[in-house]
């Protein structure tokens, strides 16, 4: 010990100070987590449901009723009640070996192997039953969950670009602020002019339906309709006397709301696609649920 104080002692009067290399940090994101571990194990079970329908020869042909009907639709049901609990586990913090992501990247990949596992425990047979529907509408939860990955990887990157360190409320006073300055701009105008500007203070909407939400389009915008109408009259009047800087100045603030309407329409177009699938997802998890009951059910009352 007091050798190494007096080395400590010594570094430090040469004034060289111990600079430790740092320790190189790498995200890890859900579906890489622990080396794609949850991928492998969905992968296993998908071949090995593979494997037993190739090697079990039911008659006259497979499906949910045989033993290998039974064994598939009995692990295919654990996990969808199991994938279901991932709501409840979201509310319960803790870290290892059951964290967020640990779970989160399970969810992901052993629902993915519920397709292999859900058809061939089917036996390729669907009709008009609610044995199909629960099949159906497993694959309606899935497909919408293949849906929420590709946008969670896709859009939050992007929304934040968009957003230019704005929040919501921000970009919504923005415009509103832009709204007073027309009202203002607009009143030494002539009545034809001002109501022009009254259009776009009047007729403009931000977010308006779910689709026009989902696209950002608004075909009907009173702020572009007032734009390309002073833009013309401006026009026009270069074209023989000097601009009447009144109608300048209007044009300039329609422009920067359109500007302004653009990012927040973007902004509002990129959360509802973020949001809109769990508008599907989780109502068809319930149901799922529910036809999985009256399936296992049935099978058992009436088989």
């Amino acid at each position: 010990m007091a050798g190494q104080a007096a080395g400590n002692a010594n570094r430090k009067a040469s004034g060289k100070a111990i600079v430790r290399a740092p320790r190189e940090i790498t995200h890890e994101g859900f579906l890489t987590h622990r080396r794609s571990r949850w991928l492998k194990i969905a992968l296993f079970l998908s071949a090995l449901a593979i494997a037993v329908y190739i090697f079990t020869d039911p008659q006259p042909r497979a499906n949910g009723g045989s033993v290998a009907g039974y064994a598939l639709g009995t692990i295919g049901a654990l996990l969808i009640v199991w994938l279901s609990l991932i709501g409840l586990r979201k509310r319960i913090i803790t870290s290892k070996p059951y964290s967020l992501k640990g779970w989160t990247s399970a969810h992901v990949y052993l629902g993915l192997s519920l397709i292999v596992i859900g058809t061939l425990h089917t036996g390729f047979q669907l009709g008009w039953n609610v044995h199909s529907a629960a099949y159906v509408l497993m694959m309606i939860v899935i497909l919408s969950g293949i849906y929420g990955i590709i946008v969670y990887g896709r859009l939050p990157g992007k929304l934040s670009a968009n957003r230019q360190e704005a929040t919501q409320p921000q970009m919504l006073e923005a415009i509103r602020a832009l709204d007073r300055q027309l009202d203002t701009a607009a009143q030494p105008l002539g009545k034809d002019e001002a109501d022009l500007v009254r259009v776009s203070l009047e007729q403009t909407d931000i977010g308006g339906n779910l689709w026009q939400r989902l696209t950002g389009q608004q075909p009907n915008c009173g702020t572009a309709k007032a734009r390309d109408a002073i833009q013309a009259l401006v026009n026009q009047q270069m074209r023989t006397v000097k601009p009447d800087p009144r109608l300048t100045q209007i044009l300039f603030l329609l422009e920067r709301k359109s500007a302004a309407l653009a990012q927040a329409r973007r902004h509002i177009r990129m959360k509802t696609q973020l949001e809109i699938w769990l508008y599907l997802h989780v109502p068809a998890t319930f149901a799922l649920l529910a036809a999985l009951i009256a399936h296992i059910l049935s099978v058992f009352l009436y088989w």
